[in-house]
């Protein structure tokens, strides 16, 4: 994953100065924050955090369709193995 440089906050700086963290969510869209030197934490406003829950709930139903469609096409091989 790029990260942008400008987005980048320790953790440290984070604690201590969070309306920074406000102003470049608010600037450019998401702040990361650094956690001994790796990033880990993105801080995005709520209407980017709906779009992203929207996508992640989506895929879980995709995936749970596709899990779905594989237990049943195998079903007869899975019930022989659960003898």
């Amino acid at each position: 994953m790029n990260i942008d440089t400008n987005t980048i906050v320790a953790m440290t700086e984070a604690n201590q100065n969070f309306s920074k963290v406000t102003r470049l969510v608010e600037e450019e869209g998401m702040a990361v924050i650094m956690k001994n030197n790796k990033p880990r934490y993105v801080v995005v406003d709520f209407e980017e955090y709906d779009f992203i829950a929207a996508a992640r709930q989506l895929r879980k139903e995709r995936i749970d369709k596709l899990a779905d469609e594989v237990i049943e096409e195998n079903l007869e091989a899975l019930m022989e193995l659960a003898k």
